[in-house]
């Protein structure tokens, strides 16, 4: 009987065949299927599209950030009171709600942009917002110009930070960067290297500046990176090789600066966020909406990220929380870089 149940196992199951419709022609009868979609090339979804291109916007065209929702605060070694934040690129975006966590954590922030008009107004919004509440610690919120790709305009906002914060620097967040999309032969040279200027150069340098500060005062710190899962994968469809290449930089630098530095108890550390809905990302989407849905399939989570997701990252890795990690990569991306 047991053979018997194997048997009848190992027989081929079967087969449900769908309703077949029969067509007449001229001569013959066509006999088929229902209709077949239109068969897609193989490689199809994970390739590039070269008719993708995306310039980073003028100043203007950039749309200005607002404070998200408040969060309420936790565990004390997450506290950042007494510490003083740079947050580089904070006056819009992802920097700027960064910027924001680290507020609401305790931390006094100097907000650091190349728009120094925009970097005034953001820290305004943000210290508005903040006294509005009643319950809130007092914080001290500057704004600053600086070209991070300049290692003059670098040192000289440092000078001028220290001089606005009591010659006491803690935390570095560098989120000063850009993204483009055009095909590998058609990139311009003077874009591709002012990416690589902003993205890497700027990053080592304002890195480097604080090291040299912390040193010099013999006291600890903390460098969190933004890179991007672009470093670790190379994103579908939109064609973005030098952007990727830089981020892959941004995240060595970060273990390589963590192993240089923990001697002297500077840790340093990268967030790679995924696809985020920043309003920059909003107002390119609204222009290719086609983009929202690929990247949406490819994402294991099913949906585009939102720049508060990155509020707890960096208040951990910036805090005494995170006193025992560096050298490490948080990626915050809904699972894409898993699959």
């Amino acid at each position: 009987m047991f053979r018997s149940a194997i048997r009848r196992s190992l027989r081929r199951p079967a087969i449900v065949q769908p309703p077949l419709l029969k067509t007449k022609t001229a001569a013959r009868t066509v006999t088929s299927s229902t209709p077949r979609p239109t068969e897609l090339k193989p490689g199809t979804f994970a390739r590039t599209d070269p008719s993708i291109e995306v310039q980073y916007p003028e100043e203007h065209e950039i749309p200005s950030s607002k404070p998200v929702r408040r969060f309420k605060r936790t565990l004390s070694s997450f506290s950042l009171e007494g510490k003083t934040a740079i947050v580089t690129g904070g006056a819009r975006g992802l920097g700027y709600v960064m910027t924001q966590a680290l507020v609401e954590s305790g931390a006094d922030v100097a907000i650091v942009d190349l728009n120094g008009e925009e970097a005034a107004a953001a820290a305004k919004r943000l210290y508005d917002h903040h006294e509005a509440d009643p319950e809130s610690p007092a914080a001290k919120i500057t704004s600053h110009t600086c070209d991070v790709s300049s290692v003059e305009s670098v040192s000289a906002v440092f000078k001028e930070i220290l001089a606005q914060h009591s010659n006491k620097v803690d935390i570095l967040v560098t989120s000063a960067g850009f993204c483009e999309n055009f095909p590998a032969e058609d990139y311009p040279p003077e874009r591709l290297q002012k990416l690589w200027e902003v993205n890497v150069n700027g990053t080592y340098f304002c890195s480097t500046e604080l090291a040299k500060h912390l040193k010099a005062r013999g006291a600890p710190g903390s460098v969190v990176m933004i890179g991007s899962m672009s470093g670790a994968i190379v994103n579908v469809p939109q064609p973005q090789a030098p952007y990727n290449a830089s981020k892959a930089a941004v995240r060595h630098l970060a273990s390589s600066f963590a192993v240089e530095w923990a001697p002297h108890g500077i840790r340093v550390n990268c967030i790679s966020p995924g696809y985020m809905l920043t309003d920059l990302t909003k107002k390119i989407l609204e222009d290719r909406p086609d983009l929202k849905t690929k990247w949406n399939s490819l994402i294991p989570q099913g949906k585009m990220g939102v720049p508060a997701d990155l509020m707890g990252a960096v208040v951990f890795l910036a805090s005494d929380a995170a006193q025992y990690v560096t050298g490490a990569e948080l990626r915050v991306d809904g699972g894409y870089t898993a699959t």
